[in-house]
């Protein structure tokens, strides 16, 4: 065992229970489990003190976003939420040393090659804000009627994505199921798909829907928001990838604004990401390919 799993072994059962039902205790168990994480990641070596102060403030001002008492306060606490959650996700705050999981891998015939990472960072941005500030399920019969909901969407979404895809020659069809599925799977969903989700949906589009609720169309302008900023964060990779990005923000957010529960979203998000790993290039042809 790595000196580093640990640490990440205990955020990833932290994320998981943020759906334990409440109770009368002193500290949520995904509050403790979280501690037990920052404190082996100082031994283990994945975070320094730097690291523990940005979490901490994160926390502080996530919970004065959901929690303070006058308007103005949980307004300012919610963009500095905001901030900090980018910058953390960004992976641009010191005192973060996330191991490398997977180092230039050719998953496809043609394929460019794919770099993994543990991120600590945004896996604890993911924790924070779905503890804190998302809205959930709350019971078995809830989660079923939730994915029933989201069941459309998510087939939907999946066809129009990775159609767009193919047809701008990103990817091909490819079938495979790499050794690497299992780790990208769990890696993807607890420490990229959660914090993605719990900021485009349940920090923007859940307070942009909420301050345009007089509008009209405001709750569908708060999807087209979230949406065209999910492609903005990646038009890094190119034009072509950003409206791949976008698309694909588009059914994330729909499945929120379907159902008012960050779950649906998590749900389009993880089987689409799936679904492009083991059936299509990933991540991407190369260029002239």
């Amino acid at each position: 065992m790595t000196p580093q799993l640990p640490a990440f072994l205990l955020l990833a059962i932290a994320i998981a229970a943020v759906w334990t039902p409440p109770g009368r205790r002193y500290m949520p168990p995904w509050l403790l489990f979280f501690v037990m994480a920052l404190a082996w990641g100082l031994v283990g070596g994945v975070l320094a003190p730097p690291a523990i102060g940005a979490l901490l403030v994160l926390a502080a001002a996530a919970y004065g976003a959901a929690s303070a008492p006058r308007a103005w306060m949980r307004a300012g606490c919610g963009l500095l939420t905001g901030v900090l959650a980018l910058a953390l996700a960004m992976h641009k705050l010191p005192g973060f040393h996330n191991p490398l999981l997977l180092d230039r891998v050719v998953l496809s015939e043609g394929a460019a090659p794919f770099t993994q990472y543990a991120n600590f960072d945004k896996g604890a941005v993911g924790l924070i804000l779905l503890a804190l500030l998302c809205r959930r399920v709350g019971t078995w019969a809830e989660l079923g009627a939730v994915l029933k909901r989201t069941v459309p969407v998510l087939l939907i979404t999946i066809a129009a994505t990775l159609g767009f895809a193919v047809f701008a020659g990103l990817v091909g069809v490819d079938l495979k199921l790499p050794q690497q599925t299992l780790m990208f799977i769990a890696v993807n969903l607890l420490f990229s798909v959660v914090a993605e989700e719990a900021f485009f949906r349940g920090l923007l589009q859940a307070r942009l829907a909420t301050a345009l609720a007089r509008m009209r169309w405001g709750s569908w302008l708060a999807v087209a928001v979230s949406a065209l900023l999910f492609g903005a964060a990646h038009v890094g990779g190119g034009l072509r990838y950003g409206i791949l990005a976008t698309i694909a923000g588009l059914g994330y957010a729909i499945a929120y604004q379907r159902t008012q529960r960050i779950e649906a979203a998590m749900a389009v998000h993880m089987v689409l990401n799936t679904v492009h790993f083991i059936g299509f290039t990933y991540p991407a042809r190369l260029p002239g390919v």
